[in-house]
């Protein structure tokens, strides 16, 4: 849903992209640094109860990861190496977010929110892994309600009001975003399935590739 609005955003962040260019800093070091800053932000507070603070760390280290693509265009420094380290990296940021969420809950003895926490990690996941194997056999699947954009915005803002002390926030917050992104993988499946149906092809027919 968020994707649309990424001309805009691109419009706003060449300006930003030029400046950080001219100071010398790669795309793929902007990626890594703000991967580590999320992780570390996650892990490091995240897990001691302290929702708010590394709410603010975390959202801190997502802009700044945003600034890669905008360096890049600018720079011409595009490659498929880049793009690779760049949406790795997002499934490793997007792992921490969740893994500290949980270590908190779970040292808050908030068991249900905790396993709730879990389901909405490993949906995510499969929601990223089933457009990038789509991809892989040259299918398109930019579809969904509750992509990477929203999940998190969905996740980061519960989890800081619900470290200022807001009742019920983070709950409603798992609720909606467990059912989104199960309702996004669907989506998903039902997209790839009507291509391959198309081009006359059987979707099991296609091996998984080997690790």
């Amino acid at each position: 849903m968020l994707n649309k609005l990424r001309p805009a955003l691109g419009r706003v962040l060449t300006p930003i992209g030029q400046a950080v260019a001219r100071t010398g800093v790669s795309p793929n070091m902007i990626t890594v640094i703000g991967t580590v800053g999320v992780v570390t932000g996650a892990l490091g507070l995240f897990p001691r109860g302290e929702f708010f603070w590394g709410t603010v760390a975390i959202t801190a280290f997502v802009v700044f990861d945003m600034l890669d693509g905008a360096v890049a265009r600018v720079t011409g420094k595009i490659s498929p190496w880049g793009a690779f380290l760049d949406s790795t990296s997002d499934r490793v940021a997007d792992a921490a977010i969740f893994a500290g969420l949980m270590a908190g809950l779970l040292a808050a003895d908030r068991r249900p929110l905790a396993y709730l926490a879990l389901y909405c990690l490993v949906a995510g996941a499969v929601v990223s892994y089933a457009k990038a194997r789509a991809e892989g056999l040259g299918y398109t699947c930019n579809v969904g309600i509750a992509e990477r954009s929203e999940r998190l915005i969905i996740v980061l803002v519960a989890t800081g009001l619900d470290g200022l002390g807001v009742p019920h926030v983070l709950a409603g917050a798992l609720w909606l975003l467990a059912v989104l992104s199960t309702f996004t993988v669907g989506q998903r499946f039902m997209a790839v399935r009507r291509q391959a149906l198309a081009d006359g092809a059987s979707p099991s027919r296609v091996p998984e590739p080997s690790a």
